[in-house]
């Protein structure tokens, strides 16, 4: 049998090695993202930043009051929509009717069959 001390030789030290290389791998990235990283403020295309330089169809899209109100706006005219009868394309004879309307006559259309 051998007295001999358990040596620092390679196969023993490949994972304090590996974890070392690792640890020093993360940290330059981290060091380079935080030197280089600079997020920008959102700018449009043309450098313009105040929305009123913009013209009122697109400075809507600038604010979150605008978009709101925008969405506010869409809802209510697709309730209106919806609900009430009106003319699609007039010459076509295509017509709008209530969604409560024509659920009633899919209804009673598929009963038949």
């Amino acid at each position: 049998m051998s007295d001999s001390q358990p040596s620092a030789a390679f196969p023993q030290r490949t994972p304090v090695f590996t974890a070392v290389v690792v640890l020093a791998a993360a940290l330059a990235f981290a060091w380079v993202v935080h030197r280089y990283y600079h997020p920008s403020a959102a700018v449009d295309q043309r450098g313009n930043a105040n929305p009123a330089d913009f013209a009122g169809d697109v400075r809507w899209k600038m604010t979150p009051a605008g978009r709101a109100q925008r969405l506010t706006e869409l809802r209510a005219r697709e309730q209106a929509e919806s609900t009430t009868y009106g003319w699609i394309d007039k010459q076509a004879g295509v017509v709008r009717i209530p969604v409560d309307e024509a659920v009633k006559l899919t209804v009673r259309d598929l009963s038949r069959n």
